[in-house]
């Protein structure tokens, strides 16, 4: 572990978190939802940041794990280390944050997060970490605008009003029908779904298949 071993992570401020994360975050966004914001340290230096907070759409994530309250599961929307920091020490990073976590919120029984495979990795960093696989999906959300901006459905969706790109809707007219007229083009991959239990004992209630890592590859 060399010097992972002298990593600190401890709370931060959501404003320096958002600095972390937009710097170093291969998206350049923090998640304006996130609640607990967490640094991590070396040698005095704030080198990365975890953000956690609900999950956009809690209907959906809540029944993956059965019994679940509204207020005993969290998501980790944003996680981004320096590449300065040391090697190895991404996993030790999100250990220590789960066993904060368990301690300082103890109704918090697991965490649920996503891999972006369209755009960066597999979720190597999870499943090093003691996550579970548990979905993957082809991504039919993320696309690419004329000017290289690469963004979600939900900042197009007419629905949502004041979203990112609200301005290029048209009155009653689709997601779908809106990227072909201005554009945009769908991204190729997928999205990764993994699940890690603060609580042990709550695996047992987990509704959906564990899936294994050779899923990944066959994808």
């Amino acid at each position: 572990m060399g010097d992972a071993k002298k990593l600190i992570v401890k709370p931060i401020a959501a404003a320096d978190a958002s600095k972390i994360i937009k710097s170093l975050h291969y998206s350049g966004k923090n998640v304006q939802n996130s609640q607990l914001h967490l640094g991590v340290f070396y040698k005095g230096r704030c080198g990365g940041a975890m953000q956690f907070g609900p999950s956009l759409d809690k209907r959906k994530m809540q029944p993956l794990v059965k019994g679940t309250l509204w207020n005993e599961f969290l998501e980790l929307n944003r996680m981004a280390f320096a590449d300065w920091l040391p090697r190895n020490g991404e996993s030790r990073c999100i250990a220590y944050a789960m066993r904060w976590i368990g301690k300082t919120y103890p109704q918090i029984k697991w965490v649920v997060s996503f891999a972006d495979a369209t755009q960066c990795g597999d979720g190597t960093i999870y499943r090093a970490s003691g996550f579970v696989l548990t979905g993957i999906k082809t991504n039919t959300d993320l696309v690419q605008l004329p000017d290289g901006t690469i963004t979600h459905s939900f900042n197009m969706k007419a629905s949502i009003p004041g979203g990112t790109f609200h301005h290029l809707i048209k009155d009653g007219e689709s997601f779908t029908k809106t990227c072909k007229r201005i554009g945009a083009v769908p991204l190729v991959g997928h999205q990764l779904r993994y699940l890690f239990f603060i609580d042990p004992a709550c695996r047992e209630n987990l509704t959906v298949p564990v899936l294994p890592y050779s899923e990944i590859v066959r994808q």
